[in-house]
């Protein structure tokens, strides 16, 4: 039961950012009596070259006992368990996590196991499981989105059940994050569009749901300007590191939100899609969140609205009719998707039949949409969405997602809708 005007916000996450602050990795690991870490990355990272100024900011005296890098693209509990062993194997007495959500979800879990000297992930499933500090872990995050560097869950994909469990607790929380510019100067503009509009869902849902509290509104909305203002200037010019360190600046803001206020059904219709179609979280999370918003606008409108300053400006925010700015929010955040979609060459979606494979085939098919509702409705984050949803609602949802359609909004929780605005 929810206490009225009490909350809890946790983040004790030292944050180092800068355009050269990998510079400070020496000092970390001394701060954390660490002098043998393991680096986890994965195989992208590494073909990037990005691991190279990791190893040389570290020097000789804190060589890495090994490098993995073979992270799966999905948060796997094999990898998980396979790196704790190569961990226990090398005597390390660290983890430097170098990448993207997967890397940093795969390194809170293998932290788990080699913490409490298990092989057995599933013994520290939900709240409460864990019941003391783990292993000193930095995060290096290669990607303006998951925010995972500042949060105290790990999603972690079991891909012989077709699902992606969740490990929350605040011992998982990372150490220290490194926030380096250079880190994220070599991401793709597709990739660099998906995570930014992940870490812009994260912002949002923590704005809008049900445990929001004053510290996280904060830092969601900076976080929601820091994005808006830049993720187009990075994706224009990949060069310029100014939007770089913003977008990464953004992100962390928008982990630290929702790490506190938790998310809501994008999250939950996003992790099922993931887990039955292998579909990218920031694409599944771009595609969902007008969505989200507008299935919702009855119980939060008021707070939609109020996202329209960060992301449009103090201009467009005071021209528009104060009756209006909760569609006028929703109608951006589409334009977004629109404009990324043309500046990364078609590459960025605007709705579920226009996700792709490599091979051109279409990774959500319609008839697998049932599927993706029921799973949907199992999903822990569904639990702080300001309204109910049942499986004719996600299924609703999910239909107006894979064509691109509005919602029916006469159909939303038995017409509470009353608002005849139409979304342009």
């Amino acid at each position: 039961m929810q206490i009225p005007g009490y909350y809890e916000f946790c983040n004790r996450v030292k944050v180092v950012s800068g355009h050269k602050s990998l510079d400070q990795l020496p000092a970390m690991l001394a701060g954390l009596k660490s002098s043998k870490p393991i680096i986890i990355t994965d195989k992208g990272v590494m073909a990037a070259g990005l691991i190279t100024p990791v190893t040389k900011s570290l020097g000789t005296k804190y060589k890495p006992g090994a490098i993995y890098d073979n992270v799966p693209p999905d948060s796997d509990v094999k990898a998980v368990k396979e790196i704790a062993q190569l961990y226990r194997k090398t005597k390390c007495d660290s983890i430097i996590a170098v990448g993207g959500g997967s890397v940093l979800d795969t390194a809170k879990g293998v932290n788990i196991l080699v913490s409490e000297n298990s092989d057995n992930l599933m013994d520290f499933a939900g709240f409460g499981a864990l019941k003391r500090r783990l292993k000193p872990l930095i995060a290096v995050p290669t990607t303006s989105g998951t925010g995972s560097e500042m949060t105290l869950v790990a999603v972690i994909a079991d891909h012989d059940r077709d699902v992606k469990m969740l490990f929350p607790s605040l011992f998982l929380l990372p150490d220290m994050a490194v926030l380096d510019s250079r880190m994220t100067k070599t991401l793709p503009a597709f990739l660099t569009a998906l995570t930014g509009m992940d870490a812009l869902t994260h912002a949002c849902e923590g704005y809008t749901c049900m445990a929001k509290n004053p510290l996280s509104d904060t830092t969601a909305i900076t976080g929601i300007r820091l994005i808006s203002e830049n993720l187009i200037k990075a994706i224009k010019n990949p060069a310029d590191l100014n939007a770089r360190l913003a977008l990464a600046n953004g992100s962390a803001l928008a982990g630290m939100s929702f790490s506190n206020s938790m998310v809501g059904m994008v999250h939950a219709i996003g992790h099922s899609i993931g887990a039955i179609c292998h579909v990218a979280h920031g694409t599944c999370m771009s595609v969902l969140l007008p969505y989200g918003l507008e299935y919702n606008l009855h119980k939060t409108g008021h707070l939609t609205a109020e996202l329209l300053f960060p992301l449009a400006g103090e201009k467009v925010y005071n021209e528009t009719p104060a009756a209006e700015r909760p569609l006028k929010t929703i109608s951006i955040i589409r334009s977004m998707n629109s404009e990324l979609r043309s500046a990364t060459g078609g590459k960025h979606p605007t709705c579920l039949k226009e996700i792709l494979d490599r091979d051109g085939n279409m990774m959500v098919p319609e008839k697998i949409l049932p599927e993706i509702a029921r799973l949907s409705l199992n999903d822990g984050a569904i639990v702080y969405n300001p309204e109910e949803l049942n499986f004719d609602d996600a299924l609703m949802v999910l239909k107006c997602a894979w064509d691109g359609s509005t919602l029916d909004r006469k159909k939303i929780r038995k017409g509470k809708v009353t608002s005849k605005l139409k979304v342009k």
